[in-house]
């Protein structure tokens, strides 16, 4: 069974840093994208950052270019988004959001907060 846990969320003043992270659990930490969702009140859900395993490489929204990194380690199977200067509008509900074997799995949410 594939579990995603996200943690490393909290409240922080604008500029600030947090770093959030995911622990992946139940597949093969091979052929994969993994990556970050965010959703803020009233907004849609929108996509944050991934990395695909195959492709080797990494996305990032527009919003968050420059600002954000995120990264894996296949070891421990987790992953990282690395958030700076943050703003008061990267303030949302943080999901990890994995797909992998034609489906795609979500994690709880770990909400971000950042007080201006």
């Amino acid at each position: 069974e594939v579990q995603l846990v996200e943690s490393g969320g909290g409240l922080v003043q604008a500029g600030g840093s947090l770093r959030l992270s995911c622990a992946a659990s139940g597949f093969n930490f091979d052929d994969y994208v993994i990556g970050w969702f965010r959703q803020a009140p009233g907004k849609p859900r929108e996509g944050v950052s991934c990395i695909s395993s195959s492709a080797g490489s990494t996305y990032y929204a527009d919003s968050v270019k420059g600002r954000f990194t995120i990264s894996s380690d296949n070891a421990k199977n987790m992953v990282y988004l690395q958030m700076n200067s943050l703003k008061p509008e990267d303030t949302a509900v943080y999901y990890c959001t994995l797909s992998y074997g034609k489906k795609v799995y979500w994690g709880p949410g770990t909400q971000v907060t950042v007080s201006s």
